[in-house]
């Protein structure tokens, strides 16, 4: 076992708790009750599934009755992703305390149920950033600040802070990119100084890496594996159990070979199949036993049966549905499915609770036009405009939220839907027929969506929308208050404009109600209208709170509304046949 009380003083110094001038550390700022840490690494290429792999592992460990979380360490220089372009990285996942983070955490919070935060995403960028202010205000005593030991030593402090104070038992960490990246060297470093740092049971490395099969030799070959695993070695970072990814199944021979040439025992490592679904993932690894290995290595013992009765009763429903509906995502990321990654993942979670397969069709809002919106609409039992920024692809949006309206068909719309809905009513009901958005037209005459007053001082782009939970209070009555049964909810946000109240009467008068507001402010929160099947836009963004066992409300109801229009229009066309 290592020396835990020299790690501690090498912990202490990190965080600012060992004194150099006294060499003394003050135990009363600190808990000595440190979790376990699990590291994920990767290897051969990206896009393996570390996130899955992670998010699986962390729910067998607490389906065993053990209190886990998960952090993610990107090695991109942003800050945090709320600057990138959804093309660069997928969507931008938004936590409760506000926190823009990778859509990782958003696996994270579906299959484990609990809330991430600030703390369970780490950048490069705000690692140096956090290095360099202190620099500044003289917090090195006049040392040369280098990347060993202030960079690492600011990495492990952020690595070990989720596991301080006795919240946790097990704390998972990420680690973005793929070994062998220059930029994710600092990380796979400060992984190596705990490995010697931390006592062996308090600390081990799972490695997930690509078995490829080659077709024309109908071999699986482990080369790439075995290099993946020599490269993450040279670091001075040994893995514990090597995960394999794999479209074949391993035998006992090449698990045999894995194990040789990486130095791991036979057991460690795991086969890691493709799955029909990410939700299927947990299961298979509780087949391989990936978190038994996990427990007898960090010498967890008392541990409880896995408690997966419910996980398996929604994976039941996935994989079973009884019907199917169609719905039209309307957005212009379509070329990148990560883009909406948590909107899709919510009708998942929707699709079973109504016991149907959601097919969701992506049409991208920038080629509809009032001359083909039939043609590309008319098959849809729903219909969801997405969020977004930007003037591009606007003018498709709202001629599809006409569509929907006219047509009696089910609408959702978040964020930008919603406000494209508020547009759309305005310019062709309420006859404001320049209602825009000051976003795309800042010299509308009839500004209906128009920037917070809180926003429009703000320079900075990074961190400084409105962003996290917020309350809302919702109508009686209202098709809102019967989607969440109560009148006081909140859910997260991520905007910078919003519903202008200076045209909320005219709204309402002519019939599209406001049924959800901000009880602090009066911001508009959500707008619908009564008398169509179903129709409603959130300023929120409620697919953020969707999860396996808390599957969102409007997502829910959004379903079963495009589930009743599936039954309606089969109904007719068997009345038609009868006929």
């Amino acid at each position: 076992m290592r020396n835990k009380e020299g790690f501690f003083l090498n912990h202490f110094f990190a965080v600012g708790l060992y004194d150099l001038r006294t060499s003394t550390v003050h135990h009363s700022q600190v808990s000595l009750f440190m979790a376990k840490y699990i590291f994920v690494t990767g290897g051969v290429t990206s896009s393996l599934g570390k996130g899955i792999i992670a998010a699986s592992l962390a729910k067998l460990l607490q389906a065993r009755g053990l209190r886990v979380t998960i952090q993610k360490f990107d090695p991109y220089i942003n800050v945090d992703p709320g600057t990138l372009n959804p093309y660069e990285h997928g969507e931008c996942y938004v936590t409760e305390d506000g926190a823009e983070t990778d859509l990782d955490l958003g696996h994270y919070e579906r299959f484990l149920n609990i809330h991430t935060s600030q703390a369970n995403n780490v950048t490069t960028g705000r690692i140096y950033q956090t290095v360099i202010n202190k620099e500044r205000a003289g917090d090195f005593l006049g040392k040369t600040v280098q990347v060993v030991p202030h960079i690492t030593d600011e990495i492990k402090r952020r690595m070990l802070q989720l596991g301080e104070g006795g919240q946790y038992d097990i704390v998972l960490t990420e680690i973005g990119g793929t070994v062998g990246d220059i930029e994710s060297l600092p990380f796979i470093e400060a992984v190596r100084q705990l490995q010697w740092e931390l006592p062996e049971e308090d600390v081990m490395v799972v490695h997930l890496t690509l078995i490829p099969y080659l077709k024309a030799a109908k071999e699986l070959k482990t080369k790439p594996t075995q290099h993946s695993v020599k490269m993450l070695s040279e670091t001075g970072v040994h893995p514990d159990i090597i995960v394999c990814r794999t479209e074949e199944p391993l035998n006992n021979d090449i698990k045999r070979k894995i194990a040789l040439f990486c130095n791991v025992k036979q057991e460690a490592v795991i086969e890691a199949m493709d799955a029909s679904t990410i939700y299927e993932v947990p299961l298979l690894m509780l087949r391989e036993k990936l978190d038994v290995i996990c427990l007898k290595k960090m010498n967890i013992t008392g541990y409880d049966e896995p408690q997966l009765d419910k996980w398996k009763v929604f994976l039941d429903k996935l994989k079973y549905p009884r019907s199917k509906v169609t719905v039209g995502l309307i957005g212009k990321y379509i070329e990148l499915q990560d883009a909406y990654k948590s909107i899709l993942e919510s009708f998942v979670h929707a699709g079973a609770i109504n016991e149907v397969k959601v097919q969701v069709v992506n049409v991208h809002s920038e080629f509809i036009t009032p001359e083909n919106v039939t043609e590309k609409l008319e098959g849809f039992d729903g219909l969801l405009v997405a969020p977004g920024f930007g003037h591009r692809g606007i003018e498709g949006k709202i001629t599809a939220v006409k569509y929907a309206r006219e047509n009696g068909l089910p609408f959702f719309g978040i964020c930008l839907g919603m406000q494209m809905a508020v547009i759309e009513y305005g310019r062709n009901v309420l006859g404001l027929s320049e209602a825009h958005s000051t976003e795309m037209d800042n010299k509308t005459i009839h500004p209906v969506i128009n920037m917070m007053e809180e926003q429009k001082k703000i320079k900075m782009m990074g961190g400084t929308m409105r962003l996290g939970a917020y309350p809302c209070n919702i109508e009686n009555g209202s098709l809102a208050y019967r989607i969440y049964g109560e009148t006081n909810i909140t859910e997260r946000h991520r905007h910078r404009y919003e519903f202008n109240n200076d045209y909320l009467d005219q709204y309402q008068s002519a019939g599209m109600i406001a049924s959800g507001r901000n009880p602090e402010t009066g911001l508009v929160e959500i707008m619908e209208l009564p008398d169509h099947p179903f129709f409603i836009g959130v300023q929120y963004h409620p697919e953020l709170k969707s999860t396996v066992e808390r599957p969102a409300p409007l997502f829910v109801h959004f379903i079963a509304a495009a589930k009743k229009a599936n039954e309606e229009k089969s109904m007719q066309k068997r009345s038609l046949v009868s006929q």
